[in-house]
């Protein structure tokens, strides 16, 4: 077997290249995976795009298989699907998930994948990585039957939130974005939608993922009398103003992050494996399919990457296909 492969660099901020890498023959206990698809986030991977990342947190953005660093040249990454073609006999031929770059093959320990479940579509389990954050932020959240949520910020993370949310019984759930298109979206998710003025009041709980100043100001006034903001935006090297006068205080308010890279105390014991199984299983649903709004080959990432970190092609997750021709 050829074991040469290609890989996406950021080569420096704004400007990516598709690089030819020569890959190890797998040890014990390592697979060799041939990439089917991998997602592009268009948040955080975006923000990494245009070298955004601060100094301060070059250390904790890694991902688990990125090369090089901030801000370039890097590669960098986390939604991969495919199908393993050495390794563990219990594992050759499965579809798995990895938090790998946009590669077109790859090694990495056989820890590294989880298989993807026979129910869920390799194309749908690219979301994984995002579900598994949003998972971590209801574990965060902790929503109670009869609760009423907005979650504010209609992108990938904040959809995938607004998704689960749909399935607790008795809350009322409203998908808050100041983009008059992400109505469709919210709809295919079996969620109310609301333009940012028009959202309803009195919130028990807002998920915040907008990264917008705007939009955490708007979720603090959402809010009734001792209610919660989850705040799952990162705004990257941007300073951001909070409005923490006038009746902050008086409300007992609170605003209380969540992140992926811990998985949330309220559940102990549970694994990042556990985690990112769950996703998995609730991927299940084909309504998800909603978060999934454009596709391309994966030779096309260096003129793509520019057009999704400006926002002339609007995206939540933009899946990348790998032919054969790809996997050299």
């Amino acid at each position: 077997m050829n074991r040469a492969a290609h890989a996406f660099w950021l080569d420096s901020p704004g400007r990516g290249e598709i690089r030819e890498v020569a890959l190890p023959g797998p040890g014990e206990d390592e697979v060799l995976v041939r990439s089917l698809y991998s997602g592009v986030s268009r948040g955080t991977e975006t923000l990494v795009f245009r070298g955004h990342v601060p100094e301060s947190q070059h250390a904790a953005m890694r991902a688990p298989f990125q090369e090089g660093d901030f801000p370039g040249p890097v590669k960098y990454g986390y939604l991969n699907v495919g199908v393993v073609e050495e390794g563990p006999r219990t594992l050759v031929g499965r579809t798995v998930f990895c938090l790998y770059p946009h590669q077109t093959r790859y090694v990495v320990p056989a820890s590294a994948v989880t298989p993807v479940p026979d129910t869920v579509p390799a194309r749908r389990a690219v979301l994984a990585g995002t579900v598994e954050t949003a998972v971590n932020a209801l574990w965060d959240a902790a929503p109670l039957i009869g609760d009423r949520i907005a979650v504010v910020g209609g992108g990938m993370v904040g959809s995938s939130v607004a998704a689960l949310l749909a399935r607790f019984p008795g809350v009322r759930v409203q998908l808050v974005d100041a983009d008059p298109a992400r109505a469709k979206t919210a709809e295919a998710l079996g969620v109310g939608f609301a333009l940012p003025g028009d959202a309803l009041g009195g919130c028990d709980l807002v998920v915040h993922a907008s990264a917008t100043e705007q939009g955490l100001a708007r979720s603090l006034e959402l809010l009734s009398a001792e209610g919660t903001v989850i705040e799952l935006s990162w705004y990257g090297d941007r300073k951001v103003s909070l409005p923490l006068g006038e009746d902050f205080h008086s409300r007992r308010l609170v605003i209380r992050s969540s992140q992926v890279g811990t998985v949330s105390p309220t559940r102990p014991g549970r694994s990042y494996a556990d985690r990112l199984a769950l996703a998995l299983d609730l991927l299940a649903d084909p309504a998800l399919d909603a978060l999934v709004t454009g596709e391309s080959e994966f030779a096309e990432l260096p003129a793509l990457m520019p057009r999704l970190a400006s926002g002339e092609i609007p995206a939540l997750c933009h899946l990348v296909r790998y032919g054969e021709a790809d996997a050299v």
